[in-house]
């Protein structure tokens, strides 16, 4: 070969949407395929993003194959490119073809770096670091990422491969990775919904906010919250007598039961009713005034959760709290959804009074902007600030072993920057 090396760029059309859009499938076939060629692996970086689309390249010793896939059109472009003559990128493209599941391919080579157009400059041995590896020093290292992505921002974690639990259920698509820097995670349809190492901000304050602002909580629906954070912090008050949680996607508690633990343990509590059922339909058939709070565990306003943010919900809601009954609800990011945000206290407004519907923060670096808020209504006059029970709460917070909500946090909760502010009026 006259050349220093051999570049293939390839189409592949028609391929398995599934397959393109699973990255740790794009990532094992694009090392096996480099492997199959004779190549030596030395690192592997891939990144999904949320909802479509995998990107990733493999550095081998002889330089590296790439791809980026369009699942939603079943296309794939990929890039091979291989020094020398010992390796060689056919192979790898027939692998690829097979992998896809591509009905055809397009492919063009180009020879890189013609010899008889170069001369040389230097001897390996007279630059810094020209000493080649031998294959006992060369250590293969995977970089494997997810990516929740809107129009404008972005977040990357990276994680350690094939997920652990992966489900297509009638709602959505259920899926746990192992993450590097926080542990499991539980995504649905490419979404975060909580993480191991941080998940205490989001079920700590949506719960301990208002229990610690009733003066005896005794009954609890929670709509939502399968993956079960929200009953553990609800059960460490001794006075509630029962708790009912309607889910509506059993593959979220399987998967939560599986494998995390840490969230799911009062899952099997014998004071929980939980429900397969959806919360929208059991609200509108539930009797008047039977909750001492509520507290709408959901994901955001799109797919099985849209019905949790309509107005018919939410005087739903207001009809099965008791007089004095509360009711807290996830109300988005102010910095990344800050449209959807406006409608949800509107709505809350026209429903409770402006007067009687509250929003606080809290902070969990895995959501868009890190930066979280939470709606507190209250059917009667209870005031999140005026009957805030603080040695109460400072004495829970000593018994039990919390990691983000304290009476300092529960006060500086409904301490909004301005711009927080200005969008809720």
């Amino acid at each position: 070969m006259n050349a220093l090396g051999r570049h293939v760029l390839v189409e592949f059309f028609d391929c398995s949407p599934e397959i393109l859009n699973d990255v740790t499938a794009i990532e094992k076939s694009m090392v096996d395929a480099a492997i199959e060629a004779g190549a030596t692996v030395i690192n592997s970086t891939f990144h999904h993003f949320s909802p479509f689309g995998v990107s990733g390249v493999v550095v081998i010793q002889e330089s590296h194959l790439a791809v980026h896939t369009w699942p939603e059109y079943g296309y794939a472009a990929v890039d091979l490119f291989t020094c020398g003559d010992t390796v060689d990128p056919w192979i790898s493209y027939r692998y690829l073809h097979r992998a896809f599941q591509a009905a055809h391919g397009s492919s063009m080579e180009i020879l890189r770096g013609q010899l008889d157009l170069l001369r040389k400059k230097a001897d390996l041995g007279d630059l810094p670091g020209g000493t080649e590896l031998t294959p006992e020093e060369i250590k293969y290292n995977r970089n494997i990422w997810f990516t929740e992505r809107g129009e404008n921002i972005a977040l990357s974690l990276r994680h350690k491969g094939d997920p652990l639990f992966r489900k297509q259920s009638p709602y959505q698509k259920v899926e746990i990775y192992d993450t590097f820097a926080y542990g499991k995670m539980l995504t649905c349809d490419g979404m975060i919904m909580c993480a191991e190492k941080d998940e205490h901000g989001y079920h700590e304050m949506i719960v301990h906010v208002p229990m610690h602002i009733h003066p005896d909580v005794k009954k609890v629906l929670v709509i939502g919250g399968g993956d079960g954070g929200t009953v553990r912090e609800i059960l460490r008050h001794n006075s509630v007598e029962r708790v009912v949680m309607v889910e509506i996607d059993a593959a979220v508690v399987e998967a939560s039961k599986e494998h995390l633990p840490t969230l799911a343990a009062a899952l099997d509590h014998p004071k929980l009713e939980l429900i397969i059922d959806d919360g929208v339909k059991y609200v509108k058939h539930a009797p008047d005034e039977v909750f001492d709070l509520v507290i709408i565990d959901s994901t955001d306003p799109v797919g099985p959760a849209e019905g949790l943010f309509s107005p018919t919900f939410y005087s739903d809601i207001c009809r099965v709290l008791t007089p004095d009954g509360l009711m807290v609800a996830q109300s988005e990011s102010p910095r990344f959804k800050e449209e959807d945000l406006q409608k949800i206290y509107q709505k809350l407004y026209k429903i409770f009074g402006h007067e009687k519907t509250h929003c606080y923060l809290a902070f969990i670096p895995t959501y868009p902007s890190g930066m979280w808020s939470f709606a507190l209504a209250s059917k009667g006059s209870l005031h999140p600030l005026q009957n805030f029970r603080e040695e109460t709460a400072a004495q829970f917070t000593k018994q039990h072993p919390l990691n983000y909500y304290s009476a300092a946090i529960h006060r500086a909760a409904f301490v909004l920057p301005p711009f927080v502010g200005k969008l809720l009026k």
